[in-house]
């Protein structure tokens, strides 16, 4: 069909992008250790984008079985569109060599039965019901997917690829005279082990146990340690203004490259190339090559993240970093985010550790002023740790990005996000 689709598209006097999927997956919620929703979802589709006279239109459709009819009235509508778009068109890429990216793809998830996954969810459940006590509940889920996508434009680009994908999650309650929670989450590309949904439901135990434990403290100011996923948080809001989009909208604090906006052991890298990486694609959604962007090199500006459009607004080369699905037009987006290592030994640090924060999206991402609720930290003296929860973690991301004077050595990931323990100083309300 996509064939027939370009073969009436090469009519036209148009540039044009089709872009194309189809997926199925199997997801399951537990429910107070039961097992209680299963579900099967199936989707399809294709996007289309049309460059006329310099102006840009987009429409789609569900499915990917339609006859001649359907198609040529797909087009008529989405020509239409783009004769009378305000939105700027900057072209389509032209083909390039794509890297190889291995790990995208895991057969077993593609050829495991339904009733094998709900199987697999339900001694999940049965695990959750093994390891808790009178004053824990739990719930969480597991959902198991496979898809396969594809692109191609007037310029030449014909590319396809396929990839799985598996993720985990456990929330954890613990009731007594007060309440503490816990939860953890992971994804994955391949099919995981058993062993991997049993540390889910330890993990969120655990932090449950010493949520359950933690009390607010004093106001303080000074070296503080965050953990891989309180600095996730952080690299949120600077993603910010690395995006091309904000950069161009003057919606980012930085105009240009070369800035030095960091400590000297800090550089961030968007890498689409890593083995196994949830956020790893050999092309993006544009046909873009993926690849590996370095943004910030020992606390030097180095790149911003782009899609065809923005970076040729900016007078630059893009990045490769368009994403999207077949309802949506492309948009900039991170792939995975790697912190790089540095030789710190943070781990066995003592004093004020924070571990998880949340509220960042209320952080202004030009002035980098934040404000983010502390849901779980500790305190680490003479080897005690003594938790903590409800503060406000509250500074300038600029400047607490130039406070950095430690970055430890062993790397984390959180999803796409790859990142060791820095330290930093800020303030705790």
């Amino acid at each position: 069909m996509i064939e027939k689709l370009i073969g009436i598209l090469e009519r036209e006097n148009v540039e044009w992008e089709i872009y194309w999927e189809k997926g199925r997956g199997g997801s399951f919620r537990i429910e107070r250790e039961r097992l209680e929703r299963s579900q099967r979802k199936f989707h399809s589709g294709i996007g289309l984008r049309v460059g006329y006279k310099g102006k840009l239109g987009f429409s789609y459709i569900t499915g990917l079985n339609h006859g001649r009819e359907t198609l040529e009235e797909f087009v008529k509508r989405t020509v239409k569109l783009a004769k009378v778009s305000e939105v700027p068109f900057r072209g389509f890429p032209t083909p390039s060599k794509l890297p190889r990216v291995d790990g995208l793809y895991d057969g077993r998830i593609e050829d495991i039965p339904f009733e094998e996954a709900h199987s697999l969810a339900g001694e999940f459940a049965t695990k959750m019901r093994e390891l808790k006590d009178e004053s824990l509940t739990l719930s969480g889920s597991m959902a198991l997917a496979v898809s396969r996508y594809g692109i191609s434009n007037s310029n030449g680009i014909f590319f396809e690829e396929k990839g799985t994908g598996m993720s985990v999650s456990v929330y954890a309650v613990k009731r007594g005279n007060k309440t503490g929670s816990g939860s953890y989450y992971q994804s994955y590309r391949s099919l995981q082990p058993f062993g991997e949904l049993e540390k889910a439901i330890k993990k969120a135990i655990e932090e449950a146990e010493l949520s359950y434990r933690a009390v607010r403290l004093e106001g303080y100011s000074g070296e503080i340690v965050l953990e891989p996923e309180a600095v996730g948080a952080l690299l949120g809001i600077l993603l910010e203004s690395l995006s091309g989009e904000s950069v161009y909208h003057g919606r980012s604090r930085f105009v240009g490259l070369s800035e030095e906006v960091a400590g000297g052991d800090f550089t961030l890298v968007d890498d689409s190339t890593v083995e196994g990486g949830t956020g790893s694609y050999s092309f993006d959604g544009e046909g873009t090559p993926g690849q590996r962007t370095v943004l910030i090199e020992d606390g030097v500006l180095k790149s911003f993240l782009l899609d065809h459009t923005y970076a040729s607004l900016l007078g630059m080369e893009s990045t490769g970093n368009a994403v999207r699905d077949f309802r949506t037009v492309p948009h900039i987006g991170m792939s995975n985010l790697l912190l790089r290592p540095g030789g710190d030994d943070l781990e066995d640090y003592e004093g004020i550790v924070v571990k998880k924060v949340f509220g960042e999206h209320t952080a202004n991402p030009v002035s980098g002023d934040f404000s983010l609720t502390v849901e779980l930290g500790y305190v680490v003296r003479n080897g005690e740790l003594k938790p903590f929860r409800d503060n406000m973690l509250v500074g300038n991301l600029f400047d607490f990005l130039r406070s950095i004077e430690g970055v430890g050595r062993k790397l984390i990931r959180k999803g796409s996000v790859y990142s060791p323990r820095i330290l930093g100083v800020a303030k705790l309300l």
